[in-house]
């Protein structure tokens, strides 16, 4: 069981979709502008925008255009992140005062 006060799959989806939208209407670009560019559908942007959904791919291109594809040197870098399914390191009993029989 997973016992953490974190924001969930679903609020980070539809942040990182609000956020995209912010920063489209902040460079002035209508939708069907920001599809042409990156090369993405509009139906698929429309939906990204809406609800989130989005293939990897798509979502690599406008960040692109949005000038934020190096944010996402950011994902899965060692040391960066706290695995939380993982489970609890065993504890050494080095220098414990145990002596071997």
């Amino acid at each position: 069981m997973l016992d953490v006060n974190l924001k969930g799959v679903h609020e980070h989806v539809a942040d990182v979709a609000k956020r995209a939208k912010e920063k489209r209407l902040t460079l002035n670009l209508t939708q069907a502008e920001l599809a042409s560019r990156s090369g993405v559908s509009l139906a698929s942007l429309k939906r990204f925008e809406s609800s989130g959904q989005i293939a990897f791919f798509s979502l690599l291109h406008i960040a692109l255009v949005l000038g934020n594809l190096t944010d996402f040197e950011y994902l899965f870098r060692k040391g960066r992140s706290v695995d939380l399914f993982a489970p609890e390191p065993k504890k050494r009993l080095r220098g414990t005062g145990r002596k071997k029989s």
